[in-house]
């Protein structure tokens, strides 16, 4: 298949998936309520995106939810990339049967289903239940398996010769760490990475409940309120909704064209690698 097919592909398989989805949002936050009821991709016969916008920010708790939502995302991502990655190099590097076990207990965090019931009566035994900080450990505790699964493979195809070396020469285990392993893992880890601040950012089960009050709330619990609040006595009010929904996810679109060439460069370079 030459490039020209998989382009065509590419576009007929991005457009009614991707396109058409992100049109009608982004055209439907720009109207006022009567034509944003009716749900339509075409353009507003009156622009209402300033007000629409501007309402949002004002009574849709944008601006303290914005900042919860970075005050978690940031260290949770900060934390499970490096934990993750010294769990990733001991597992990788142990032939005993105690840490094949751990590993595989770790990595059952990706696929198991939350449990919503038993953190919330942990974290109560602890007295953190409903504040940022109980989230922020979950948050750490159930992404941990995604950096453990992704860095433990790629370890394992890396030499061990230059740990080695650099032990013989004096070295001490968070100098190899931080001078041969993590430089080692920086493609995977930026992947892994991409995906995680995906997840943890529309988290919104454990955010449900195990917040509590608007100004623990993060962007997508404060959506659901907005939203829930909206349409209490009224039809739902989708230019809001819509509008809401856009600036919940203008963080992510920013960090994605920030990181956009180094993530294929990383993608690359760890294909080569591998």
């Amino acid at each position: 298949m030459n490039e020209w097919a998989r382009r065509v592909i590419l576009v007929a398989i991005a457009v009614p998936w991707v396109g058409i989805p992100l049109w009608m949002l982004l055209v439907n936050s720009a109207k006022p309520y009567t034509e944003a009821s009716r749900l339509g991709l075409d353009l507003p016969d009156q622009w209402n995106l300033v007000e629409n916008y501007s309402r949002v920010m004002a009574e849709g708790n944008y601006a303290v939810a914005l900042a919860n939502s970075l005050l978690i995302a940031v260290p949770t991502l900060a934390c499970v990339i490096v934990l993750g990655s010294m769990a990733a190099w001991a597992f990788a590097r142990s032939r005993r049967v105690s840490m094949k076990v751990a590993y595989n207990l770790s990595v059952l965090s990706v696929l198991l289903p939350p449990a919503i019931l038993p953190t919330i009566y942990e974290l109560q035994v602890l007295g953190i239940d409903g504040t940022r900080l109980g989230y922020f450990l979950v948050m750490v505790g159930t992404r941990l398996g995604v950096v453990v699964f992704l860095a433990t493979g790629f370890i394992r195809t890396m030499p061990p010769d230059l740990e080695e070396a650099a032990a013989i020469d004096g070295a001490s285990r968070p100098q190899i760490y931080r001078l041969i392993i993590m430089p080692g893992l920086l493609p995977v880890l930026l992947v892994g990475g991409v995906i995680l601040i995906i997840t943890i950012w529309n988290e919104f089960l454990f955010a449900l409940f195990l917040l509590r009050g608007a100004g623990a709330a993060t962007l997508p619990l404060a959506l659901y309120r907005f939203s829930s609040t909206s349409s209490e006595f009224t039809a739902m009010r989708w230019e809001l909704i819509f509008a809401h929904v856009v600036l919940t996810s203008l963080p992510l679109i920013v960090v994605y064209l920030f990181v956009q060439k180094r993530l294929v460069s990383g993608l690359s370079e760890g294909a080569i690698k591998g």
